[in-house]
Order: C-alpha cells, then structure tokens, then sequence
C-alpha cells in the first residue's frame, strides 16, 4: 500500500510540475505571439483546474502516506509547486469577480480625455479607443474614489508634475502636448505585456489651480481585474507628492 502510495505521489509531482511549467510559459508565449489570448485563457484555466486536483490528492497522499517520509516529502513538494501558482490564479479570478467587469476607467467619466497619440496604436485592438457610456456607472460602483485631481498649481507646472509621475511610473511617453495640457502613454504589464494606453489632460481651474484629469484602457480584455484603475491612483498619488 505505501509503495503504490509513493508511486501516486510521483505522479502527482510530475503533474505538479507540468501545471506549474504551464501556467508560467503562457506569459513569454504571449508576448512572443505564439498563442492567442483566448488560448492563454484557456490554458490557464485548464492548469488551475488541474493545480486545485493536484493540491487535494496530494492532501490525501498525505493522509495515507503519513508514516512515509519519502511520500510526505513528494506529496508536500506537489502540494507547493501546483499550489502556488494555482492560488495565484484563484485570486486573481476572485478579484475579477469581485470588481466591476470593465477595463475603461477615467477620473471624468462625463467627459472623459480622448486618445489622440495612442490612435494608430489601438488600429488593430480588439477593444476601440472610443468611451462608452455605459461604463460610468460601473465605474462609479467599482471605483467611488476616483475623481477629478485638483492642484493649487499653475496649469503648467501641473503639466510637468504630470509628466514627471508618468516617467517616474516607467510608462512609456508617446506625446506630450503642452499647450493642450495633453501626455499620452503607455503602460505595458510585467508578465504577459499587455498594452494599457493612458492620456492625461490638463486644465485650469476656476482659480489660479489647475484640474489634472485621467483614463486609462487596456487594448485587450474585457475584465483589467483592477489595473487601470490602480495605475491611475498611483499616477495621482505620484502627481500630489
């Protein structure tokens, strides 16, 4: 029984291992456009799947294994290496769950500051340039908090403070246009390199301040599982420092 046990385990660490090499190769065989996105999605979904069996069989092999340590070795080092990554995606699917299914999001979402730069850019994109709508109210119930960024600066010192957060964020300039208050960026993820296009607009106030206004947009995707509206935040707290 116990030898029959360290033989499953063994295969549970070979199946740990085939999850663990799945889930980390979909990021480079996006990037070097070997596999599609919807493909990606797939292959992530199916090595969860397969992680979250992996960690509970390896639970159980544990269970029937304990007098073993060779199997309560191999079943413990299956449970990590399928484990891990497998958490990962859990969570971050959770998190998609848990916010608003969008991936357009701006600090003005009744007049929102149009792409210019980033056009040509987004030609082949599956998700267009253009703001819809219907995207303010989920907005509003995902991301109360943000909002217009008003500074007790003039509209041109604003403008290289602005700037200055998009560099200092590692985006990646695309226009700066002073003299409509304009800076186009772009923001490519760690892992798989998606491409998030982000314009900044520059007014002044009523006053002697100035009103910085932000969206960001993911190229692909239907759910940013947060990520616009975290780097707009950032972008703010970076501009207010």
């Amino acid at each position: 029984m116990t030898s029959r046990v360290g033989k499953f385990t063994r295969i549970l660490l070979i199946a740990a291992a085939l999850v663990a090499t799945v889930i980390l190769a979909t990021g480079p065989l996006f990037r070097l456009d070997i596999l599609s996105f919807g493909t990606i999605f797939q292959l992530l979904t199916y090595a969860t799947m397969v992680g979250a069996g992996v960690v509970i069989l390896g639970i159980v092999a544990l269970i029937l294994d304990r007098r073993a340590r060779r199997g309560i070795g191999a079943a413990l080092l299956a449970i990590l290496v399928a484990g891990v990554p497998t958490l990962l995606m859990a969570n971050n699917a959770r998190t998609a769950q848990a916010l608003p299914y969008i991936h357009d999001i701006t600090t003005d979402t009744a007049n929102p500051p149009a792409f210019v730069a980033a056009l040509p850019l987004r030609a082949d994109a599956p998700n267009p340039p253009e703001y819809d709508p219907e995207v303010a109210a989920k907005q509003r119930a995902g991301y109360p908090d943000l909002g217009t960024q008003r500074l007790a600066l003039s509209p041109e010192t604003a403008f290289a403070e602005a700037l200055d957060a998009v560099r200092d964020e590692g985006l990646e300039v695309i226009a700066e246009v002073p003299d409509e208050g304009r800076i186009e960026a772009v923001a490519t993820t760690a892992f798989f390199g998606f491409k998030d296009d982000v314009v900044i607009r520059v007014r002044p106030d009523d006053g002697d301040g100035a009103l910085v206004d932000i969206r960001s947009k993911s190229r692909m995707g239907q759910s940013d599982v947060g990520a616009n509206a975290a780097r707009i935040r950032a972008l703010q707290e970076e501009i207010a420092d």
